[in-house]
């Protein structure tokens, strides 16, 4: 059984380096990564492509291209939050993958990005294309202010 398993694990590795040669530009939607293995890979194109600027993700989100995830406490996001974002805790995360849109760029947010690295990171290694917002939720709320939030909304809506 052991040996099985060992041929098993073999096959897989086989199979991931064969779609992936640099994880940060070949890495294939829905294939699990090993975090070892993405962070030996990890290059200046991955540093680039894990982040995600206010009007990159606003474009997105008005073409419905990508998913915004507040990974606040539930508690915070009662507080205050963003309407147009949907509400997974960090420590959640890893039992409510299934509420994730895998068609989608999955983009992270909280106030000022650690903990949506941190969920953009676990999201990239289980198969999904994901970014964290690089001014986090504090930079997305300034931002959206007055007219540009009403242009918004209103591009949102259609």
């Amino acid at each position: 059984m052991v040996c099985g398993m060992k041929i098993m694990k073999n096959f897989i590795v086989i199979i991931l380096i064969s779609f992936t040669t640099i994880l940060g530009q070949n890495i294939k939607k829905g294939e699990i990564v090993d975090f070892a293995d993405y962070l030996r890979n990890f290059n200046y194109q991955e540093r680039k492509d894990m982040k995600i600027d206010v009007e990159q993700l606003l474009a997105l989100l008005i073409e419905e291209k990508a998913e915004l995830i507040d990974i606040r406490f539930t508690e915070e996001v009662e507080t205050w939050g963003v309407s147009f974002s949907k509400n997974i805790p960090l420590n959640e995360l890893p039992n409510r993958l299934s509420e994730l849109d895998k068609n989608k760029i999955i983009v992270t947010v909280c106030p000022h990005m650690d903990r949506a690295s941190i969920a953009r990171q676990y999201l990239t290694l289980n198969g999904f294309e994901s970014k964290y917002l690089t001014i986090g939720l504090l930079g997305l709320v300034e931002y959206l202010r007055g007219d540009k939030a009403k242009d918004f909304v209103k591009k949102l809506k259609k």
